[in-house]
Parts: structure tokens; sequence; C-alpha cells
């Protein structure tokens, strides 16, 4: 957990300055759903500078000048790329999740742990818990400036996701295109999953537990919105394959 926490720490921050922000300096995106119609034509118009594959291109080069509108568009607009599929699963990402949660790590399995995790990364690139583990992995090995070239990707696709919502109700669920990424938005709160069931038409809500300010415990319902993560699924594999 404290390696998960590290990584997190950064996010938090951040999420909490946009919050915090005045009115007048808040990026347009925070807190509104996406426009997944108006998201699908950019994305495969080639004169849009939301154009997928110059967007990628954009996030592949280490580009650090990306706003949380452009993570926007390079998150949710994978749901409309071939290769989008979220429950394809890689083994080698369960090859790094049981690596990764060892006590301690040797040089070698840190550097494994690198090495699963672009490989699960070149197969899914918003694999969230593996862009974490490589984050960790780096910085044990010294390598801050690649480091910290993923904690700026982690942070602006954790920045995408809540910016679309406040979970706190079906109106204001936020919105994922992998259901792995609601548990991933619920750990880096700090919380604890206790429960997860589907709400018809189209929501998962995740109960969770949290502990606040001198060990007081909390719960809370957060809701996630998947319709269009179905939808899009269910287009490209009507079978369910």
């Amino acid at each position: 957990m404290r390696k998960l926490i590290f990584a997190i720490s950064f996010i938090l921050l951040i999420a909490g300055a946009i919050v915090a922000a005045p009115a007048s300096q808040k990026n347009s995106a925070v807190s509104d759903p996406p426009d997944f119609e108006k998201i699908r034509r950019d994305v495969n118009d080639p004169s849009s500078p939301y154009y997928y594959p110059k967007l990628m291109a954009r996030y592949e080069q280490n580009e650090t000048v990306m706003n949380v509108n452009d993570y926007r568009y390079l998150y949710y607009g994978y749901l409309f790329q071939e290769d989008f599929n979220p429950y394809r699963h890689n083994e080698v990402s369960s090859k790094n999740e049981s690596l990764y949660y060892k006590s301690s790590h040797t040089r070698a399995e840190l550097d494994s742990i690198i090495s699963y995790a672009q490989t699960a990364l070149d197969d899914n690139p918003f694999d969230l818990s593996q862009i974490n583990f490589l984050i960790y992995a780096l910085r044990a090995r010294g390598k801050v400036n690649r480091a910290n070239i993923w904690q700026y990707r982690l942070n602006h696709l954790i920045q995408a996701i809540i910016s679309s919502g406040t979970g706190a109700d079906a109106d204001h669920a936020w919105y994922v295109i992998n259901p792995r990424h609601e548990y991933d938005i619920v750990n880096f709160q700090n919380a604890v999953v206790k429960n997860q069931h589907y709400e018809e038409p189209y929501y998962d809500l995740i109960e969770v537990e949290k502990k606040g300010a001198k060990g007081k415990v909390t719960n809370e319902t957060y809701y996630f919105n998947i319709r269009n993560l179905l939808e899009e699924y269910y287009r490209k594999y009507p079978d369910g394959d």
C-alpha cells in the first residue's frame, strides 16, 4: 500500500488544486460529462487537433504540455479505436501484480517490473495499475526523469476521469472506459472496496470504506457510468467474445 500511496499523493494534490481553483482559472472540462459524439467525430477527423493518431503521438513523445482536455480526448477517444477491448487481459499483467506486491524487491526484480509493465502497456496503454507499478520501479531504480514523465501521464489520466463527474450519484457518475479503472479510482483515494454491484441501466456502484481524521471510518458509494463502454464493446463483439 505504501508504494501505491507514494504514486497517488501527486494525483490527490493536483485534483485538489483543480477543485480549489477560482472559476476563471478552471479547465472547462472539469466536472463535465464527456460528449461522446463530439469525441467520436474529432478523434476520427484528420483535420482535428484531437485526431487520435496525432494525439497518441503527442502522448508517446512524452509531451508534458498536454492538458486535461487533451487527456479527456485521449482517454475517452480510445473507445473508438479498433483495438479497444475493455475485457482483454494480458498474462504479463498478472505476473507483474504478483511481483509488485512482494514486500521488497531486488534490482533484478525492479527491472522485471519495468519490463513487464512496458509489455502490458504496449497491449493496453491505459492500464493504470501497470503505470503505477512502472513509476514505482523506475523511481526505485533511480530513473527519475522517466518516472516523472509517467507520473505526469498517470496524474492527467486520473484527472480526465474525475473531471467527468463527482461519483456521488447517477446524475454525476464518473465515466470510465474500463471496469478496472473503477477500482483504480477507489484505490487512489485510499479507500477499501466493500461491495460492488450493477444497477440498471448502465451503472456500476462501488461501496467503499474510508478512514478519515482520528481513524473515523465512513462509508460511501461511488457511481460509475459504463454505458458507452458497453455500447462500444457489444458493437465490436456482439457475441461477447
